[in-house]
C-alpha cells in the first residue's frame, strides 16, 4: 500500500491502472486490425489482477486464426506486442492477456483436463508425471489444475523445452 492510501483507495487505483492498460491495447490492436484488414472487436475486462484482452469476431471467417498461429506463436507475439505499447504509454511493466477468437480460453480448458488427468495419474500409481513442454502460460494453468486436485507440481528444464512435473503425494 502506498503510503497515504487506504487499502480500498488502493484496490481502486489498481482496478483503473488496469482499465487503463486494457483502453490502451483496445487502442493498440483495433490500429492492428484496421492495418491488416481483418474485422474483429475487442472485449476487455480484469481478471486476476491483470488487464485481459480479447479479439472477438462474429463471423465465421477464419481470418482471426491468422493471429493466432501455429499453437498459439503469433498470439504469444501480439501479447508481447500489445504489452510494449502498454508499457510505452504508461512507463509500467503489464501482465496484460490477450485471447483472440477464444484460442486461450479453449486451450486454457484443454490444459485444465489434462493437469487434473496428470494428477489422478500421479495419484493413481504413486510416481512423478512429466508433461511434455509448455509454454509459460500453459504450465501456470497446469499447476492451477494439480495444486486444485490437491497435489503439488513444479516445473524442470530451460526454456523452451521447459515442462511440468507432478508430483505424487
Amino acid at each position: 500500500m502506498t503510503e497515504g492510501t487506504t487499502p480500498a483507495a488502493e484496490g481502486v487505483d489498481t482496478l483503473s491502472r488496469l482499465e487503463q492498460e486494457g483502453e490502451i491495447a483496445a487502442d493498440y490492436l483495433e490500429g492492428l486490425l484496421d492495418i491488416a484488414d481483418l474485422d474483429g472487436d475487442i472485449d476487455m475486462d480484469v481478471e486476476a489482477d491483470r488487464a485481459a484482452v480479447s479479439i472477438i469476431s462474429d463471423s465465421t471467417s477464419r481470418d482471426l486464426q491468422k493471429l493466432v498461429g501455429r499453437d498459439g506463436e503469433v498470439l504469444e507475439a501480439l501479447q508481447e506486442l500489445t504489452r510494449l505499447a502498454v508499457h510505452r504509454e504508461t512507463g509500467d511493466r503489464s501482465r496484460l492477456m490477450l485471447d483472440i477468437a477464444g484460442y486461450r480460453a479453449r486451450k486454457r480448458a484443454e490444459l485444465t483436463e489434462l493437469g487434473t488427468k496428470a494428477a489422478e495419474e500421479a495419484k493413481g500409481t504413486a510416481q512423478p508425471v512429466k508433461l511434455k513442454a509448455m509454454t509459460p502460460f500453459e504450465r501456470k494453468v497446469v499447476h492451477d489444475a494439480v495444486a486444485a486436485a490437491g497435489l503439488r507440481s513444479e516445473s524442470e528444464g530451460e526454456e523452451p523445452q521447459r515442462c511440468v512435473v507432478v508430483l505424487p503425494v
